[in-house]
């Protein structure tokens, strides 16, 4: 494995000269309870019926750590005994049911008058002394919008359905360093529900899961963010012999198998 780095220094070469097992602590946020079932009609509108399923999980960490010890980073693949291989956009597609074509998502250069962002299409804003917000947190999204009133508004249903997306998408499919808020960049995408699944999100999730795998080869790395249900969920599909060991810490040593 060693001769496949070309530079930087790997955490397989840890693992080559007999080092302590290292498991890594994922940066993911779960929403911790199921979408209102009068916003079901919105997600699947938007494309996000699937990931708005994923509400809790119980993600095995011996196994994802296992996984960024065979990645390479030169390749974007996993190097296995068997060869080489990797999640790609069709597996996005089956296990999210996220759309894979169309426009990129990207950033905004600036936002202007955040708050107002906020009120036009959440119907509400964070308080006097978040002023200075570029990101909404995830326990105010939780607070504001996880219970809905009986007679709601379709305006309100729909500002709901928008902050439940907001924490999937940060939560669960692109955690970054930044663990506990949604960046206000990815609202604005969510204003017109009918142009929301024009979006490429299936290309955005996986390209951030690269980075994060690449991130975790190095040798300090201590958690991993990117959508690592996928990653799991994909492992477990492709090598099935893992779901009865993932739980223990030899799982890399499964792989020479």
């Amino acid at each position: 494995m060693a001769s496949l780095i070309t530079k930087d220094p790997h955490i397989s070469d840890t693992i080559n000269n007999m080092g302590p097992c290292r498991a890594l602590r994922g940066r993911v946020n779960g929403l911790g309870y199921s979408p209102d079932a009068r916003l079901m009609l919105y997600l699947e509108l938007v494309g996000f019926v699937s990931t708005a399923m994923i509400w809790t999980f119980n993600l095995l960490y011996n196994l994802i750590s296992a996984l960024g010890e065979r990645w390479r980073p030169e390749t974007h693949t996993f190097h296995l005994p068997c060869g080489e291989c990797t999640v790609t956009l069709e597996d996005v597609a089956l296990q999210l049911g996220l759309p894979i074509d169309g426009s990129v998502v990207t950033g905004v250069s600036a936002i202007a008058e955040l708050a107002a962002l906020c009120y036009s299409l959440l119907g509400a804003s964070p308080n006097d002394d978040e002023s200075n917000f570029l990101g909404l947190k995830f326990t105010w999204l939780k607070a504001n919008f996880e219970h809905l009133f009986v007679n709601a508004t379709e305006e309100e249903l729909m500002c709901t359905a928008r902050a439940y997306i907001m924490h999937v998408i940060r939560g669960v499919l692109m955690p970054d360093v930044n663990n506990n808020r949604v960046h206000l960049q990815y609202l604005s995408l969510l204003a017109d529900f009918h142009n929301v699944h024009s979006y490429s999100w299936g290309s955005i999730v996986l390209a951030i899961l690269y980075c994060e795998l690449c991130q975790t080869t190095k040798p300090n790395a201590v958690d991993i963010g990117g959508c690592l249900v996928l990653l799991q969920s994909w492992a477990l599909y492709r090598m099935p012999f893992l779901a009865s060991v993932s739980h223990k810490p030899y799982v890399f040593s499964l792989f020479n198998r």
